[in-house]
């Protein structure tokens, strides 16, 4: 179900933010459209979050991934106790380079880490790393504040994606590192470029290897990945602009109208102008 109503994501300084929330309950009523990476450390709540199309029921011991671009909704109902921490490429830019790859895998696609189940023990250790860099953030500025919780971010997104069982499921160093690429790369180019062999060569592998190695990572295969990208800004923009699906269809680089929207109904089952009147009468 689309979320309408849809506001931007406010500002922050230093494009970061991190906020102790108690037994909160969120009141906007309309949708977010994210301009920063969100993680939501729910310890304990109820009600729902709508992230994109989906809805995620809230019950507690949760980790919820956001990436900028997507588009969340909190039921009028939901309340939680936890921590709601926001942050941009400017103030991650100041954290260590050995946590990108950490960042890569949960961001790139937070699709398929969009929520991370934690066991109490995890939840334990997660909540005294972002209490942390809570308690930091309260304090007065000091020389270097802003990368003293830069490397707090760092251990926190390392133990979160240590937590995430997609990047402990086995597969060796090789296939990770060529896999947290690739999902970089889609991230970057999606509008451009297309077609696998375009990203294999580019990786030095062939196509089929690298379809492959995106089925055992993430069970779909790289061009199924490809087009999730694809059909999701296609969305997004069908949802919140009015821009004509003739631009939207060269923003996205297909030769014609008509081959844009035969490729989203082949993927989203009806035409891009129907998804966006849908849309529209929601509420109505």
């Amino acid at each position: 179900m689309a979320i309408s109503n849809i506001v931007l994501e406010q500002e922050l300084d230093d494009s970061f933010q991190v906020m102790r929330r108690d037994n909160f309950q969120p009141a906007q009523t309309v949708g977010c459209r994210l301009i920063y990476h969100h993680m939501f450390f729910i310890e304990q709540g109820s009600g729902s979050l709508q992230i994109d199309d989906r809805i995620f029921l809230i019950s507690g011991s949760q980790l919820f991934l956001l990436s900028k671009g997507q588009i969340y909704k909190f039921d009028k109902h939901s309340k939680f106790s936890g921590f709601e921490l926001s942050f941009g490429d400017f103030f991650w830019e100041k954290s260590p380079a050995s946590a990108n790859n950490c960042k890569a895998i949960l961001f790139n696609d937070a699709s398929l880490n969009q929520l991370i189940p934690l066991s109490k023990v995890d939840a334990g250790e997660l909540k005294f790393l972002i209490d942390t860099l809570y308690r930091e953030s309260l304090k007065p500025n000091y020389i270097n504040k802003p990368d003293a919780m830069a490397a707090f971010l760092k251990i926190i997104m390392i133990k979160t994606a240590n937590i995430n069982a997609a990047l402990v499921n086995g597969f060796d160093n090789f296939e990770k590192k060529v896999y947290r690429k690739f999902m970089e790369m889609i991230s970057n180019n999606y509008q451009s470029s297309h077609e696998v062999a375009n990203y294999a060569d580019r990786l030095g592998i062939t196509a089929r290897k690298l379809t492959d190695l995106c089925k055992r990572h993430s069970g779909k295969g790289a061009k199924d990945l490809i087009n999730d990208q694809l059909i999701a800004e296609a969305k997004r923009s069908l949802q919140f602009s009015s821009v004509p699906v003739k631009e939207i269809s060269f923003k996205l680089n297909f030769s014609t109208p008509d081959q844009f929207s035969h490729f989203f109904k082949k993927n989203t089952t009806v035409s891009p102008q129907k998804y966006r009147t849908d849309f529209v009468n929601i509420g109505m």
